[in-house]
């Protein structure tokens, strides 16, 4: 595949499916393409043709990527991972669904701090370095003929320029110094660190309890955070953010949040 630019070679497709997938492996199947739409939609439409869990999709350049609320985003193409999995955890409890936007962030964080950056979480689903964004998570429930399926999205900036920045507070690996910045090398190792999560987490039966929790509330930056809190209702709450609840929630000043845009109001400490 021609690309334009050395220092962002597209995703080696075999390379990735030689590593991850095979018999007895959790992921089945590994898809790449030059460009596509969105990859969350990409798997939403494989899942309702019979996808098996463990179906990857990835793209060198996403032309109508989502994040929450609906939010659009576009970068250069090779300059990031833009990933979506397919997960059927179907024997887990539908309440304990909540968690897994919040463990895949667990497995970008890990698979960031592999390669050198300091970063951690901020709720529900960013990943940041001193408060600038280097990914976030989309979760999307599907209804399919072999019954519910996640689809989880990561955006992660990879090679992003200075000048290349959708604004100020983003960041990317490469900027933030990162000891590896091929993206095939790192999406091989977010996978991983991924499948490790997951498994773990429905061998416990999706219970928080079993370890997710406390890990995510240790590498949550909200957490003693002063927060403003945007809600769906159009609603502002501002307060102290003291804990993330056995649904996932973010506790402000006693409340859980479910839902809503977040800003840290001073940096944690």
């Amino acid at each position: 595949m021609p690309f334009d630019d050395l220092d962002r070679p597209p995703l080696d497709a075999g390379a990735l499916r030689t590593a991850l997938t095979g018999p007895g492996r959790f992921w089945t199947d590994v898809v790449i393409t030059a460009q596509t739409g969105s990859t969350n939609a990409d798997v939403a439409e494989a899942a309702r043709h019979g996808a098996p869990e463990g179906t990857v999709h990835a793209t060198d350049k996403q032309v109508a990527g989502r994040g929450r609320l609906d939010r659009t985003w576009e970068s250069p193409a090779g300059s990031g991972i833009a990933v979506s999995v397919l997960l059927r955890p179907a024997e887990i409890p539908a309440a304990r669904w909540v968690w897994l936007p919040l463990l895949v962030g667990l497995a970008v964080d890990a698979t960031v701090q592999e390669l050198g950056v300091d970063c951690g979480l901020k709720w529900p689903n960013d990943v940041l370095v001193d408060n600038r964004k280097l990914a976030g998570i989309l979760l999307e429930r599907v209804d399919t003929p072999a019954g519910a399926a996640a689809i989880i999205g990561v955006g992660l900036n990879v090679t992003l320029r200075q000048d290349e920045l959708p604004v100020e507070t983003a960041t990317s690996l490469l900027l933030e110094g990162a000891t590896e910045t091929d993206r095939t090398l790192v999406l091989r190792a977010l996978l991983r660190n991924l499948e490790a999560l997951y498994l773990a987490w429905k061998d416990a039966d999706g219970n928080p309890a079993a370890g997710i929790r406390d890990s995510y509330e240790r590498r949550c930056v909200t957490l003693g955070t002063r927060v403003r809190v945007a809600l769906p209702n159009d609603e502002f709450l501002e307060g102290q953010a003291t804990a993330i609840d056995e649904l996932g929630r973010l506790v402000v000043d006693g409340r859980p949040i479910s839902a809503g845009d977040i800003t840290h109001v001073r940096p944690a400490t």
